[in-house]
C-alpha cells in the first residue's frame, strides 16, 4: 500500500509538471504586454492588497526554456548581471534565490525566508486550479489528542446495600426512578431489628421503673444508673440501624408493631441497578441498588508518555464522541496518573465534564483534546496551503500571476483543517491555498530532468 501510495504521489507530480508547462508558449512581440494584464487582474483578484513585485525576466528574443544557440551560433549564458544582480535568463528571478535552479537550497532557509518560484507562464495557475488567499486571523488552541472513555462520576456513585441480614417487605423504587437523598428505596424485616428493638423497649420500662422507685427512695442511685445506662446502650444500637429518636419512642409506645428497616438513598440521583426482590433474602453488606448523579461524568484518558511533559492538572479538555456527531462537551483535567503502562507507553488521565443534558453515557468511547495553549488572534492557513521540502513547512506567497515566493514558515497548532503560523507569514500576504503541490512539483523539477538547460 505504501508503494502505491508513493508511485501515486509520484505521477502525480509529474502531471502537475506536464500541467504547468503545458500551459507555456512563446510570447509574441506584444507578450509583455500581456504578462503585465494578467499580472494586474490577479493582484485584482486579491482585493486590492499589496504583494511585491517579481524582478522582471531579462529580455531575450529567443524566448523559452530551452537555451539553444543564438542567430550567430552563440550559446546564450545561463546567468547573466543586471544592476549588479546575477540573474537567471530562464526564470528572470535572481539567480541566488531561483527554487527551480538551486532546490536543495529550502532546507537551508529559516521561518521569514523564501526562494522564488516563475512558473512557465501566466495562465499556469489557472490550468492547474491554484487558488490563493489572504491568512485567516482567529483563535486556535494546540492540545494534545487521546482516545478517551466515559464513566460514572465515582464520586457520585453508589451501592445501596442492605444494612443487616432479613427479608426484603418492600421495594419502593425501580430501575430510572429519580431519588432525593434520604428518600427510602426498601424496607426489610430483620429478626436482629426485632430483638434490638425488644431490648430498647424494655431497657426503657426498667429506666422508668428504677425513676418512680428512686423517687419512694425504694432503690439506690446505683440501680438508676444502671437502667439508664442499659436504656442508652438499646437506643444507641438502634440508632446505628438507622433509626431516629422520635421512631424509638414510637416503637416503645407500640411494642406489638412489626418493625421493618428502611434502606435510603444516600444522595440524590437515578437508580442504574436493582438488584433487591421483594420476599427475598439479603444477607448483611449484600447490594440492593446503585444510584449515581450523573450531572457530572468523568473521562478516562491514554496520555502518550512523550506528551506528559506538556500536560498539567487544571488544564481545559475538549471531548467528541462518535455517536453524538457536532458536540463538544468542555471539562478540565483532573488527575494524572504517576505511572505509565509498560505496554502502551502510556499514562492515564482524567477529566471531568457536566452533563447537563445526560447525553454522556458510561462506558461511551470518545476523543479528547488536552488543551496545552489556546491563542486568540493566531495567523491560520489551511492545511492543503502548507507543503513539506526537505522536511521543513513552505507556504507559497503570491508575487504575480507567474511567480511565487516559496517562504519558510514555523508552524504551531493544528486543529480543524487549520494550521498556525507562528513565523514567516505577514497578515497581508496571499498564499497559494488549493493546488499548491503543483507549485511544489515545478519548483522540484530539476529533480525530475525538467531543470534549466544548463544543468
Amino acid at each position: 500500500m505504501k508503494k502505491q501510495f508513493t508511485k501515486t504521489c509520484i505521477a502525480f507530480a509529474a502531471v502537475a509538471v506536464v500541467a504547468l508547462f503545458g500551459g507555456c508558449k512563446p510570447q509574441d512581440e506584444h507578450g509583455e504586454a500581456a504578462g503585465h494584464d494578467q499580472a494586474k487582474a490577479g493582484a485584482e483578484d486579491h482585493s486590492g492588497h499589496a504583494h511585491a513585485k517579481a524582478a522582471a525576466p531579462v529580455k531575450d528574443e529567443h524566448a523559452g526554456h530551452n537555451h539553444g544557440a543564438g542567430e550567430q551560433g552563440e550559446a546564450k549564458p545561463h546567468v547573466v548581471v543586471k544592476d549588479g544582480v546575477a540573474m537567471c535568463t530562464e526564470h528572470g528571478v535572481p539567480e541566488a534565490t531561483c527554487a527551480i535552479c538551486k532546490p536543495d537550497l529550502a532546507g537551508k532557509l529559516k521561518p521569514g525566508e523564501s526562494l522564488q518560484v516563475r512558473l512557465p507562464s501566466t495562465n499556469s495557475t489557472t490550468l492547474v486550479g491554484v487558488r490563493t488567499a489572504l491568512p485567516e486571523t482567529g483563535a486556535i488552541a494546540d492540545g494534545i489528542e487521546c482516545v478517551a472513555e466515559v464513566s460514572f462520576n465515582q464520586n457520585k456513585l453508589a451501592q445501596i446495600a442492605a444494612p443487616v441480614s432479613g427479608i426484603v417487605q418492600t421495594v419502593d423504587v425501580d430501575l430510572g426512578s429519580a431519588v432525593e437523598e434520604k428518600q427510602t428505596v426498601a424496607k426489610i424485616w430483620s429478626a436482629s431489628i426485632a430483638e434490638a428493638v425488644a431490648k430498647a423497649v424494655l431497657a426503657h420500662q426498667t429506666m422508668e421503673r428504677e425513676r418512680k422507685l428512686r423517687a419512694d427512695r425504694v432503690t439506690s442511685v446505683a440501680s438508676l444508673q444502671e437502667a439508664e445506662a442499659t436504656h442508652r446502650a438499646a437506643c444507641q444500637q438502634l440508632r446505628t440501624l438507622g433509626f431516629t429518636e422520635q421512631q424509638i419512642d414510637e416503637m416503645g409506645c407500640k411494642p406489638e408493631e412489626q418493625v421493618l428497616m428502611e434502606v435510603r438513598a444516600p444522595f440524590a440521583g437515578e437508580i442504574v441497578e436493582r438488584m433487591a426482590v421483594r420476599g427475598s433474602l439479603v444477607e448483611v453488606g449484600r447490594p440492593l441498588f446503585t444510584v449515581v448523579d450523573h450531572s457530572t461524568v468523568w473521562a478516562m484518558l491514554q496520555v502518550p508518555e512523550s506528551a506528559l511533559e506538556r500536560v498539567r492538572v487544571g488544564q481545559a479538555v475538549e471531548l467528541r464522541v462518535d455517536s453524538l456527531p457536532g458536540r463538544l462537551f468542555a471539562g478540565k483535567l483532573t488527575w494524572i496518573s504517576p505511572a505509565v503502562d509498560e505496554h502502551t507507553r502510556m499514562a492515564r488521565a482524567r477529566a471531568e465534564f457536566a452533563n447537563p443534558d445526560r447525553l454522556l453515557k458510561d462506558k461511551m468511547f470518545a476523543t479528547a483534546r488536552i488543551l496545552t495553549r489556546q491563542e486568540t488572534a493566531a495567523l491560520l492557513v489551511p492545511l492543503a496551503a502548507v507543503q513539506h521540502v526537505e522536511g521543513k513547512p513552505f507556504v507559497f506567497v503570491w508575487q504575480a500571476a507567474d511567480l511565487f515566493d516559496a517562504r519558510a514558515v514555523q508552524l504551531g497548532a493544528k486543529h480543524n483543517g487549520r494550521l498556525e503560523v507562528l513565523a514567516g507569514l505577514k497578515p497581508q500576504e496571499a498564499v497559494a491555498i488549493s493546488h499548491a503541490f503543483a507549485i511544489k512539483s515545478a519548483m522540484l523539477m530539476s529533480r525530475l530532468g525538467a531543470g534549466c538547460a544548463d544543468d
